[in-house]
């Protein structure tokens, strides 16, 4: 897994239209906000890995619905 800030890419990367001044106003507001917060520092305390596309049906026990976390 990589180390780091991981976020989803496609969560950022909007467009958006805006229409109005004050719908514009509102949005740099609440960056300007957002900006100001903190955050708490956050321990992974679980491992993880990759999971390959055809490990997902080992994984979860094919159609049967048994489910495996080794």
């Amino acid at each position: 897994m990589k180390e780091g800030n991981v976020m989803a890419t496609k969560s950022i990367l909007k467009n958006i239209n805006i229409k109005e001044k004050h719908m514009g106003r509102s949005l740099v507001n609440a960056l300007e906000r957002a900006e100001e917060k903190t955050t708490d520092e956050v321990t992974i305390s679980k491992s993880c890995s990759d999971v390959r596309r055809d490990q997902i049906k080992t994984l979860f026990g094919a159609n049967n619905g048994e489910q495996r976390f080794d």
